[in-house]
């Protein structure tokens, strides 16, 4: 049988499209909110004030505080926060937690809480070490009988000659170097790194002589110039890590005799002993000039759902040397607060609530619901018409944004069934009828609830 397969072009890739994938960064130019911009629309002010946090972060000066994001359901509180994580790029750690995952965890909550944290504090661990680099002008792989096996050659050693543009180096290798130069198939014309210290070598790419010279299949090798100056060199490199990644192999180091026998049962939780010698390490390397620290942001969703013990914890946490930014988001207004029987503003502490920065959002109007729709759908690549859009945005003002992007895909999937390329008014229409908004369930409940089971 063949091993080729045609595949139908009607088979098209299948892509997962989150509730906030559209969203690129908060719109900003400078520090003033562009109306429609980067996935967002509206909430001029708040995206304006999360442009301020978001620089204040990049600066270094915004560690151990906290934002809340207060506003009512489908204000675009959680769209904020994740363009604040596109804003501050990759090397600042953003981590989402729901609250409700904090009680649904099989550690404790302050264990819990405490491992978020510190996976939200990053670190840039700076190592300066020597290396040789430089183009392969020779290797020469040295074999030696298998000790078990006569008839079959096995590496032993390596010789290679690399070269600058200034001046070359003949090397001698060990088994374990001369390896790695066969499972990478390194040649002549290969521009490489070899590390002595750390026992491995590098493959960087082809020089580009030798791709003029061999017309190499440019598609798997990177093209580069022969590096100049000493073949042996300092060079510095990068690692970036979390407090979290550190205290975790900590952890793991301070096992005890039989783990290295047995495995042993990994700790779930981390000792206070072992986190204080991980930050005193960290302070170490800070101060020699061999770390930056990089505290990033934690964002707590559905904030009302903690407790009065988690928000002294995370209270006390701010006030720590080494502490992120904390984003609160909540759609709750009056409400007791989980653990007491006090009534506070979002559910929250007022002690707690006094030392946040507080971000307000506020509800849609038509316009701005009818481009967030729009950007919806060009988002889910879904074709709508005019008029049904504007019924879109007419059910989205009447009942929530929520609900008029959750119909979109129903529409569309109606819409194909009836052999339509677009949503069409009376697609809307249909799929309303059968999924119903929030207020309908309730006048549901409401007619049918002698027959519901009460608990």
């Amino acid at each position: 049988m063949s091993g080729v397969k045609e595949i139908s072009e009607s088979l098209r890739e299948w892509e997962r499209i989150a509730a906030h994938s559209h969203i690129t960064g908060l719109g900003l130019e400078g520090l003033k909110a562009k109306p429609v911009a980067s996935g967002m629309v509206g909430q001029v002010e708040a995206r304006e004030a999360a442009g301020i946090v978001v620089r204040l972060i990049k600066e270094g000066k915004f560690a151990g505080r906290a934002v809340l994001l207060a506003g009512p359901p489908g204000t675009g509180k959680t769209a904020i926060a994740t363009a604040i994580a596109r804003e501050l790029g990759r090397d600042v750690p953003f981590v989402p937690l729901a609250a409700s995952e904090i009680f649904s965890a099989d550690i404790k909550k302050t264990e819990f809480l405490m491992q978020t944290l510190r996976k939200a504090i990053g670190a840039r661990i700076h190592e300066v070490r020597k290396i040789y680099e430089g183009e392969v002008k020779e290797v020469s792989i040295e074999k030696a009988p298998h000790p078990y096996n006569p008839y079959q050659q096995i590496p032993a050693g390596a010789t290679i000659k690399i070269a600058t543009t200034d001046e070359s180096k003949r090397l001698t290798m060990d088994q374990s170097f001369a390896t790695q130069l066969i499972q990478q198939g390194i040649e002549t014309g290969d521009i490489v790194q070899i590390d002595p210290e750390g026992g491995r070598i590098v493959k960087l790419g082809k020089s580009r002589k030798s791709v003029e010279e061999k017309k190499v299949d440019l598609s798997t090798s990177q093209v580069l110039d022969v590096p100049n100056g000493n073949v042996l060199k300092e060079k510095e490199f990068v690692y970036p890590v979390t407090l979290y990644a550190l205290d975790m192999a900590a952890a793991r180091r301070g096992g005890d005799i039989f783990s290295i026998f047995f495995g042993g049962r990994e700790s779930k939780e981390i000792e206070p002993e072992t986190r204080r010698e991980v930050d005193e390490y960290v302070k170490t390397l800070v101060q020699e000039g061999r770390c930056e620290l990089l505290p990033g942001v934690v964002f707590i969703d559905e904030c009302s759902m903690l407790d009065i013990e988690t928000f002294a914890f995370l209270n006390r946490a701010l006030e720590q040397e080494l502490a992120p930014i904390i984003i609160f988001a909540t759609n709750r207004g009056f409400s007791t607060v989980r653990g007491t029987d006090m009534r506070a503003p979002h559910g929250m502490p007022l002690d707690l609530l006094d030392r946040l920065l507080i971000i307000n959002t506020k509800p849609y109007g038509r316009d701005e619901i009818r481009k967030i729709l729009e950007i919806r759908a060009e988002a889910e690549k879904i074709p709508i018409s005019k008029e049904a859009m504007e019924y879109l945005t007419e059910i989205g003002v009447n009942t929530s944004l929520r609900y008029a992007v959750q119909l979109v895909a129903p529409a569309f999937e109606l819409a194909k069934e009836r052999k339509s390329d677009r949503i069409e008014k009376d697609h809307v229409s249909y799929v309303e009828r059968l999924f119903v908004d929030v207020k309908k369930s309730v006048e549901y409940l409401r007619e049918y609830e002698k027959q519901f089971l009460d608990l």
